[in-house]
């Protein structure tokens, strides 16, 4: 009798360990958010004449993705369009998960009628960033929002909390309805100029930005627009940047920002003047025809309404974005997503394994307009890339298939893929020969912009290189007849969209994708393919793993 009490004893104390560890287990796991989206298409009248638009739970813009760093986030999607449909996360790296960036290249689209739940993480992130989809031309119609990850409550932020937390979309906008754009893009025609700018999808005084006088806001800015770089200001009001992309920044005074394509950043204004409304601007810049937009920030004690000229701002001056440019840099004391200061990596010490060297071009090829990245313009295969690497499924795509510096050929079309090692240290140069000023992002990474001018690059262009502390970010310019080059530690593992936020270029060819390949094919590098991966084309019927 005795030994049986004394093994049930044991036995429940066993179980009490067992629950015990689980329940620290779970404690210490990160948090997890959950969203249902629901996309439909809906009226808008962004610029005052109703379009058909893409909502995301009735929203145009779509809801903010609010997160903290380490958040798990699972997003369910509901493809109620007519079309097979994809998100995608601008800025967010995905670590180890290139299966949920939300790109054709990745991800099998979700088809009309049925939903996909994306799982991911915001991995060691802080930042400001948005969301878009990426099928199609459906940027045209809408279907973006912002993206928050806020710092944890233990790792300091180096300027005390604003009052408040603004999400700014600003973007250039077409009346055209989206398919007509692709129609014109697919029969090998450029795009016209754009109709006007949107702020927070309304045309000009469609919104209001109240504050109370005497605090101090954040303004995240993104610009989720197809084509053209914006100059952003604030009547009355310096701009006290802060954070871009997800590095804290040198806290310099600006009394407007240029945001090209593609780009975020975070900025603090404090509101110091006397009671009455002011203009928020945003107009375009390098263009024959500057567009303009407002928005209005309201004192809560202001019973004056907005009036006068509106502010003007720079219009074609390259030298003074240039500066601009230069002068964004990392604040190396501060602390990024993790406690120790952004600047313990010592980016500019380590010893580049390989340069890239990448020259955009415009071309016709068999009588339509397209666009390369060393003379190969993309052509997407009927599989994923991702999948077809996954499950080893041949003729999908080449790795090579496009060169580490221009080729010097024809433009010709390709389905472009470049290999690279796991753990390199890479340079990347774009090289712009082309009278426009480019956007490029890399899915995926963050990289450190370490040096711009105009003119081609040659090795002696290394000798003005910022190796100290130079902004880290995801997203940079290339202006006109100039280079920009950028420092990359490639340590996640996937298949990454390099691209042109110049939309229309972008779908007509200005990509290609980058493979960071480890030949270990450990858990450490690269999560397993997600359970509920959608399969499609050559990928259907596989399957993906057990739970």
């Amino acid at each position: 009798m005795l030994l049986m009490i004394e093994s049930s004893f044991w036995q429940r104390c066993a179980a009490f360990l067992v629950l015990a560890a689980a329940v620290v287990v779970v404690q210490a796991e990160d948090p997890y958010r959950f969203f249902n989206w629901n996309v439909t298409y809906g009226d808008i009248y962004p610029l005052g004449v109703r379009q058909q638009g893409i909502l995301i739970n009735g929203q145009f813009p779509g809801p903010e993705l609010y997160s903290v760093t380490n958040d798990n986030l699972i997003i369910n999607v509901y493809n109620n369009l007519d079309e097979p449909f994809l998100l995608s996360w601008n800025g967010v790296q995905q670590r180890r998960n290139s299966y949920e960036d939300g790109v054709y290249g990745t991800t099998c689209p979700i088809p009309p009628g049925k939903n996909f739940t994306y799982i991911l993480q915001v991995k060691d992130q802080i930042g400001s960033f948005f969301y878009f989809p990426s099928l199609a031309f459906h940027k045209a119609a809408g279907g973006f929002g912002g993206i928050k990850i806020l710092s944890r409550p233990r790792i300091p932020v180096p300027f005390p909390d604003p009052a408040g937390d603004f999400t700014v979309l600003i973007g250039d906008w077409f009346k055209t309805d989206h398919r007509q754009l692709k129609a014109r893009l697919d029969g090998g025609h450029k795009l016209p100029f754009p109709d006007g700018i949107l702020i927070n999808g309304h045309g000009p005084n469609g919104v209001i930005f109240t504050v109370e006088q005497g605090k101090t806001y954040r303004f995240r800015i993104s610009n989720v627009g197809l084509q053209n770089t914006l100059n952003f200001r604030i009547q009355g009001h310096s701009m006290k940047l802060v954070e871009v992309e997800g590095t804290h920044t040198v806290q310099t005074i600006y009394e407007s920002l240029d945001v090209h394509v593609g780009q975020s950043y975070s900025v603090l204004v404090t509101m110091d003047q006397t009671a009455k409304d002011f203009y928020i601007v945003a107009s375009t810049r390098f263009t024959d025809k500057i567009l303009t937009t407002t928005a209005s920030l309201h004192y809560s004690n202001s019973n004056k309404a907005v009036s006068g000229p509106i502010p003007g701002g720079p219009t074609d001056q390259i030298d003074w974005s240039l500066n601009q440019a230069r002068s964004i840099r990392t604040n190396l004391t501060a602390s990024g997503p993790r406690p120790n200061p952004q600047g313990s990596y010592h980016y500019g010490l380590i010893n580049i394994t390989r340069t890239i060297k990448l020259v955009s071009s415009a071309a016709q090829v068999n009588g339509k307009q397209r666009y390369a990245v060393n003379s190969v313009s993309f052509v997407p295969a009927d599989t994923p890339l991702k999948l077809a690497d996954y499950f080893k499924i041949d003729g999908v795509f080449r790795v090579g298939s496009i060169s580490d510096s221009p080729a010097g050929k024809k433009m010709y079309l390709d389905t472009s893929v470049m290999g690279a090692d796991f753990r390199a240290f890479v340079e990347i140069v774009f090289e712009n020969h082309e009278s426009i000023v480019q956007s490029w992002h890399i899915n995926g990474y963050a990289f450190w912009v370490v040096g711009m001018d105009g003119g081609l690059w040659t090795p002696d262009s290394r000798k003005q290189y910022n190796l100290r502390d130079a902004v880290s970010r995801s997203t940079t310019q290339v202006y006109p007849r100039s280079w920009t080059a950028i420092y990359i530690a490639l340590d996640n593992v996937g298949m990454w969209n390099v691209r042109t936020e110049f939309w229309a270029r972008q779908y007509l060819g200005q990509q290609f994708y980058l493979r960071v390949y480890s030949p270990v094919e450990s858990v450490r590098d690269e999560y397993p393919i997600p359970k509920n991966a959608l399969l499609c084309a050559r990928a259907a019927g596989k399957s993906t793993r057990p739970l």
